[in-house]
């Protein structure tokens, strides 16, 4: 029986599996988007919000927490620096999993893992959505312009039109043979 056993096996042994695990989220942090398989997505989601928890939490045992996991000093910094700051006041739910078909080769079923937006940079999109609306609303209490009368059709007789043009003409192909008369 599997009980309280997490996690899913991914058909690897378990030593693989972590060094997989280990070898995504270093990537997943670093470029803060990858596309994998949806099974691997839901697996790395685990490891990378225990990630952003520690870097949220800061300090430095955290710190030598993440590092036994990530693979680059580089990442762990920015981990700390960026993105548990971006995250400081969100309490989880801190990546997304978008399905975005199947691979063509074996029909996996494919995903986009990514970190969800900045609350930071959501309301800069309101704000600057606000303002847009501000401006446009004096612009929408303005009176309709008149519509244009139509104007009347010219009459068959007086109307010129153009020429067609000749479709262009090919020289003709001739097929020489070894042959000299």
């Amino acid at each position: 029986m599997r009980h309280q056993v997490g996690g899913r096996k991914l058909g690897r042994t378990t030593s693989h599996k972590d060094a997989m695990l280990r070898n995504m989220v270093t990537s997943f942090l670093k470029h803060e988007k990858i596309e994998t398989t949806d099974i691997k997505a839901k697996e790395l989601r685990r490891v990378a919000e225990k990630m952003i928890t520690l870097a949220k939490r800061g300090g430095l045992h955290a710190r030598r927490q993440a590092a036994a996991v990530i693979r680059e000093k580089g990442v762990v910094q920015k981990l700390f620096d960026e993105i548990g700051a971006r995250f400081a006041d969100r309490q989880g739910g801190y990546t997304r999993i978008i399905k975005t078909g199947y691979r063509a080769g074996d029909s996996a079923p494919m995903a986009v893992i990514e970190l969800t937006v900045r609350p930071s940079e959501k309301k800069e999109k309101k704000e600057a959505k606000a303002k847009k609306e501000a401006k446009a609303a004096p612009k929408a209490k303005k009176e309709p312009k008149a519509k244009k009368e139509a104007k009347p059709k010219a009459a068959k007789s007086g109307k010129e039109t153009k020429p067609k043009r000749a479709a262009a003409k090919r020289p003709a192909v001739r097929k020489e043979t070894g042959k000299e008369k």
